[in-house]
């Protein structure tokens, strides 16, 4: 009898599970139909990540090959691991890793705070025309290629009649070589980037801060709280979700440093403090065709993004903050 009994309630449980199997299914489908035109929307960025992000990974297959063009990759020799013990025995190996760091580093601590700055500054514009006119100014260099950012900055800084260096000369009587001196690489790199992608940067914490709640504003203003205050007490936890998320992402790129920007800045007078990953890897994958050994420096700089992201997002849960999963 008891038996029956055991049978009996695990065949009601297993019934129970499939129902609400089949409910769970019909009510996603419903809200599939319900929302069918908000999914289309998506239907172009998860196209756009197939083709462009998911489908290259494929060729991660050639750092732990001798690849060679004409076999292609399931015809090319497997040599495992043979590329990323070359890569980190290589003499350049700690100067590529420093230079690479440090850029990373200064545009963390030094570009990564500005557009949260510029975003607080044009909140507290009160007059409307004036705040789109300074958005629309800071906005515009995003729109401007680094080839074009570098021949501005080449005119206004090179020794041969450079504009502010003719100025600097007058009343200095100096000139400085801002181009080619290695001390000043990494401050034009950061300033350069600055100057294009600050306002840029603003958007989205700008859309952050529409998202505050203004009866707290009104709440404080009641209780005697300046603006500093409520920038600090309200404004700033608000959109503290958004910062932290806006991190954990960009560490994903810590070791991106903008091949474009840094090849055009380059010169043999500040490539030991210029050559970073990004143009090890044009150098040896493109110019010399060693394209396995490329991979593996490319894979390299992957796998320490993804441990960054997971790393930063752990220790965000673990303080009480909304990570990116």
């Amino acid at each position: 009898m008891k038996v029956k009994l055991a049978h009996s309630a695990a065949a009601k449980t297993e019934a129970a599970s499939s129902v609400r199997g089949r409910s769970r299914e019909g009510g996603l489908l419903r809200s599939v139909l319900r929302d069918k035109w908000l999914y289309a929307m998506l239907l172009p960025g998860i196209i756009y990540f197939i083709v462009f992000k998911y489908v290259p990974m494929y060729g991660i297959l050639m750092a732990f090959q001798d690849y060679k063009p004409h076999l292609g990759i399931w015809g090319s020799e497997w040599v495992g691991l043979k590329h990323f013990d070359r890569f980190f025995s290589e003499p350049q190996f700690l100067r590529l890793f420093r230079n690479t760091i440090l850029l990373a580093v200064y545009n963390i601590v030094f570009f990564f705070p500005l557009p949260i700055v510029l975003a607080l500054m044009l909140n507290e514009v009160r007059r409307e025309r004036f705040k789109r006119f300074v958005q629309t100014l800071v906005y515009i260099p995003h729109f401007v290629s680094w080839v074009v950012v570098v021949g501005i900055f080449y005119m206004l800084l090179t020794t041969e009649n450079g504009v502010l260096n003719e100025l600097i000369y007058r009343i200095t009587g100096d000139k400085i070589a801002f181009l080619l001196d290695p001390d000043w690489f990494r401050t034009m790199i950061v300033s350069q980037s600055i100057w294009k992608e600050v306002g840029w940067g603003t958007i989205i914490f700008l859309a952050a801060l529409a998202g505050v709640d203004m009866q707290l504003y009104e709440a404080s203003r009641i209780d005697g709280a300046g603006r500093w205050r409520q920038m600090w007490h309200i404004t700033l936890p608000g959109i503290r979700s958004t910062i932290i998320i806006l991190l954990i992402l960009r560490l994903g790129n810590f070791l991106d440093s903008g091949f474009e920007h840094i090849f055009l800045m380059l010169a043999p007078t500040n490539r030991d403090v210029g050559d970073v990953f990004d143009t090890y890897v044009y150098v040896k994958g493109l110019t010399q065709m060693q394209y396995g050994y490329s991979a593996a420096v490319g894979l390299f700089k992957s796998i320490v993004g993804l441990a960054l992201v997971l790393g930063a997002n752990w220790l965000a849960k673990r303080f009480g903050q909304e990570g990116v999963y």
